[in-house]
Parts: C-alpha cells; sequence; structure tokens
C-alpha cells in the first residue's frame, strides 16, 4: 500500500497533449488483429528513473519540441478507438496525440528509490484506462516527474491493444533516438494481418489461457474479486546459479534456464501458500526475438504458452516442474484467435492472471533508452487490469550491474505476505 507520505509528495500536475509536429496519420485507419483486441483490457506501466543531469536544462518545451518530432514517426499510439460499422474497434491515426503530465516530488530521488514499497511507482505513472469516451481517450500517457534536489522519473502508459511490452518499449526508446538527432527512416507500422481458417462446425470452449468478462462496452476496464499488492525482489548471478543447481540437479543432462527456474520457484511457493494441490495450470509469455522487425508494433510475437500437470505440484520435485517447463508448454495463440472469430461479438478476455502468469521480459531493453548520454537507474515495469490468479515479471537489472534478474509480482495481497515467508524458508530468497 502507498504511504501518505508518499501520496502527499506528489503536487503541481499539469496536463497536456503532444501530437506529431505536422500531419502524418492522415487519418487513415489501422485495423487490429484478433490477439491485438484479446488484450485490450490490459495496460502495460513503466517508470524510468533519471538521476541529474540528464535532463537539467532540459525545459519542458524543449522536451515536448522532441516530442512533435518523435511522434512524427509514431503516429499509430497518436490515434484515437472508433468502431467500425462491424461493430469491430480500430485506430483512426488523426494525430490526437499522446497526454503529457507534468509533476513534481517533495522527495529526492534517492529517497524515493529507497523506500521498498512498490506500490510507490504506480504513483509516477498514469493510470488510466480508455473509455468511457473512446474516442477521446489517449492510448499512451507520460508523466514526466521532477524530484528534490534533481532528478526526473518517465512514466508511461501504454494500451496492450496496441502491442506488447517490447513494442512499448521500441515506442518510447525512439524518442531517446530523436533526442540524440537519430530518425529512422521509416515510421513505427504494425504487420500486415495474418488470415487463418477455422473449423467453426465444431467449435471448442474458451482457451484455458483466457478468462472471459463482461461485456465491458466502452469501458475497458475490470474489477478484481481480491484487493491485488505488488512487490518485487532482486536475484544476483550467485543465487541464480545457486537455483539452477539445485533445481537441475546434479546429473541433469541439460541445464534448466533461468526463466524456468523462477518459474519453478514461485509455482511451488504459491502451491505451499494456498495449502493444497497447486495451481495446475500456468500461462508462460515469451516474445520470439528471433521474428521480430525493428519498426514493429504488435501483440503477434509474444507467445502465450500453457503449462498443465494433472499431479498436485507439492508433490513434485523442483526438476519434475522445470522439464514440464521446458518441454511441454501448448502455444494458445491461435485458439485465442479462434475464439475471437467464432464470437461475432468479439468476446472481452482477461490473459494475464486467467492462470498464474510467468511473462519473461528478461530481454527487453529498457535500458537502451539513453537520454542526453544518460541511462536510467532503475526501470520499473508492471501491467494493470490483470485478473486474480497474478502476474510475474522477470525483468532485466540496470546496464552497469551484474547480471542478475529482478522478479515483479502482483498477486492477491493475502498471499504476499505467506509467499514472502515461504520464499525465505524454502530457498533463501529475502
Amino acid at each position: 500500500m502507498v504511504s501518505s507520505e508518499q501520496q502527499n509528495s506528489i503536487y503541481g500536475i499539469k496536463i497536456s497533449t503532444v501530437s506529431a509536429g505536422y500531419v502524418s496519420g492522415h487519418n487513415t485507419i489501422q485495423e487490429l488483429t484478433a490477439m491485438d483486441l484479446a488484450m485490450k483490457l490490459h495496460y502495460l506501466r513503466f517508470v524510468y528513473y533519471f538521476k541529474a543531469p540528464t535532463f537539467d536544462g532540459f525545459t519542458i518545451l524543449k522536451i515536448k519540441e522532441t516530442m512533435f518530432n518523435w511522434l512524427n514517426h509514431a503516429y499509430i499510439p497518436c490515434g484515437r478507438l472508433r468502431r467500425a460499422d462491424s461493430g469491430r474497434s480500430c485506430i483512426k491515426c488523426n494525430d490526437g496525440g499522446v497526454r503529457i503530465i507534468e509533476a513534481k516530488c517533495r522527495l529526492s530521488l534517492d529517497e524515493w528509490l529507497e523506500s521498498g514499497n512498490d506500490s510507490r511507482h504506480k504513483l509516477l505513472v498514469p493510470n488510466q484506462v480508455l473509455g468511457p469516451d473512446l474516442a477521446f481517450s489517449p492510448l499512451v500517457l507520460i508523466q514526466l516527474t521532477d524530484f528534490k534536489c534533481g532528478g526526473k522519473s518517465v512514466g508511461m502508459s501504454w494500451a496492450h491493444v496496441l502491442g506488447d511490452a517490447f513494442s512499448a518499449v521500441g515506442f518510447i526508446n525512439l524518442w531517446a533516438q530523436v533526442i540524440a538527432g537519430h530518425y529512422p527512416a521509416q515510421p513505427l507500422t504494425k504487420p500486415q494481418q495474418q488470415n487463418h481458417t477455422f473449423d467453426f462446425q465444431n467449435p471448442s470452449p474458451d482457451p484455458l489461457s483466457t478468462k472471459r468478462v463482461g461485456p465491458v462496452g466502452d469501458l475497458w476496464s475490470t474489477s478484481n474479486n481480491s484487493k491485488m499488492e505488488p512487490f518485487s525482489f532482486y536475484l544476483s548471478p550467485s543465487e541464480l546459479t545457486r537455483l539452477q543447481a539445485q533445481i537441475s540437479g546434479e546429473k541433469a543432462d541439460e541445464q534448466i534456464p533461468v526463466f524456468e527456474c523462477i518459474c519453478v520457484v514461485i509455482w511451488q511457493c504459491l502451491a505451499k501458500v494456498k495449502d493444497g494441490p497447486g495451481p495446475k495450470v500456468v500461462t508462460i509469455c515469451r516474445n520470439d526475438l528471433k521474428t521480430r522487425d525493428n519498426g514493429i508494433i504488435t501483440n503477434e510475437r509474444q507467445t502465450i504458452g500453457l503449462v498443465k500437470t494433472d499431479i498436485s505440484v507439492g508433490k513434485q520435485t523442483p526438476t519434475e516442474l522445470g522439464s514440464l517447463l521446458m518441454n511441454k508448454v501448448d502455444d494458445e495463440r491461435l485458439k485465442i484467435e479462434e475464439s475471437m472469430a467464432r464470437d461475432d461479438a468479439l468476446p472481452d478476455f482477461l490473459i494475464y492472471g486467467a492462470n498464474l502468469t510467468f511473462v519473461d521480459l528478461s530481454d527487453a531493453p529498457f535500458y537502451n533508452m539513453e537520454a542526453r548520454g544518460q541511462k536510467p537507474v532503475y526501470v520499473n515495469c508492471f501491467i494493470d487490469n490483470i485478473a486474480d490468479e497474478g502476474v510475474v515479471l522477470v525483468l532485466p537489472t540496470p546496464n552497469g550491474c551484474s547480471e542478475g534478474r529482478i522478479v515483479s509480482l502482483t498477486l492477491p495481497e493475502n498471499q504476499v505476505a505467506k509467499l514472502k515467508s515461504v520464499l525465505k524458508e524454502d530457498w533463501c530468497i529475502a
């Protein structure tokens, strides 16, 4: 929970809108894929922390001037949602712009970062959702917060309907390139839609990786049955090596990768927290980096994998779970697309948190964002509007730090304290 001191420390809010410096969208219509619409209820939030003197002397007018140039090359995220005659949502590229929030913080950057409360990051990034006036809702919002004694945070809210986390990071990294005077040859685009043929004579049930909600109408938001709480912890390289050795086993033919080892730890600990067989189905979200192209924003490159077990999680060894996570992942993207195509009303789904969901962002280039020669000292990322089973993000550490991992979790509040205790007792993770 955010402390009252932290809540009261944010003041001086100013709101404006920035769009491309010249007409760029030309009012074209950008169609949305089935996967875009399946992810529409989720929101990615990022907070980039920069120490002084990164933005010293860089006035808001100069910042907005760089944004005018930036958004010339990124007109799709500047658009606004519309509904076609069929009722299907699309983006009108009308240069509606990106919403900008300016704010100040009474605490210094060091004081802010030293707090162990993960909820504090939410104060530095806009928390708006799309709707109920969809035609006027910006798809991207950015909050610029000045800390006492220097330092600035750049918080970005990105509607997942635009694309996945790698798409969002590519979008904001483009701003850093423009600040440095480097302009892309082509604007950001979305890939051409791939049309799949489905057999609707034998309809399948909704994929296990989804939770059907709503219908939500023109307010793209849902509510949780449980109060959700974020927390995170750092795993050093030596801790990761220890976990790999414990989980892979001394005589293993192949070493279980770091991401899968982290999944094993959290999965088994939550099974113990719930004092039962544990979640027998989990969702694994990863990006296929080999098929990603620069300058593309899309939801098509993130796999949504399902891992199932018929055996109680607590009765399986870490090695068995690790092997399951490596070798028995069923990619459900086509099943999700079939469900979207089968239902003329276009179902409203939650994917993150429908099952306990692990998202591998360890290769996301968060720290490639270089502003005026300086990189962020820390980047926080979380996903909003998730279902009740919770989400676990595996994130990189800041550049220059050792090759560890940051694990960021959002779970029902009543599970957090117990999970921390089990992590410490069973795996020596504090």
